[in-house]
């Protein structure tokens, strides 16, 4: 099946499910290597008068190595039945393998930015904001339940600049 383009007012889907339930792959290449993760924690919205996307990325993520070194983002979102290739993508790291090749995705280009073919949804982002979290910035304190280790993400707004759905 083929992709169609649409504008981002024009998603249907629930971001609270298409993220928090269904997840998504966050994609990126730099220097021929293309890496992505899963992801559940993220947003869809509007910041400075553009479609956005936000994604956090913590700092020991292979991902965010290839994030950091280029201009855009894919965040591919799948039916169910990839489920288990999306956990694996989560857990395993692409600085020790090939996880695209381990998942059996098959990798397409929009301008430079990957995506996979066996995606239903894509957003392509351009980076447009970066910032660490700090420790002191968070108000609510059980906040730092979800960073023992204090790995603290790093936050990034994406523009969207395409958005791909299946016919």
């Amino acid at each position: 099946m083929a992709f169609k383009e649409i504008s981002p007012e024009e998603i249907k889907d629930n971001p609270f499910k298409l993220i928090g339930k269904d997840w998504m792959l966050i994609t990126a290449e730099y220097a021929g290597k293309v890496n992505m993760m899963t992801a559940s924690w993220g947003g869809i919205g509007v910041m400075w008068n553009k479609p956005v996307a936000y994604i956090a990325v913590r700092p020991q993520r292979f991902t965010k190595t290839l994030i950091d070194a280029t201009d855009t983002v894919s965040l591919c979102f799948f039916n169910e039945k990839y489920r288990k290739e999306l956990a694996y993508a989560g857990k395993a790291s692409g600085k020790n393998e090939d996880k695209v090749a381990h998942c059996g995705f098959t990798v397409d280009h929009s301008n430079k930015t990957p995506y996979f073919d066996e995606a239903r949804l894509v957003l392509i982002g351009k980076k447009a904001f970066a910032q660490n979290y700090k420790q002191e910035s968070f108000i609510d304190p059980s906040i730092m339940d979800c960073y023992e280790k204090k790995d603290f993400h790093t936050l990034y707004i994406l523009e969207i600049e395409k958005v791909l759905v299946k016919e």
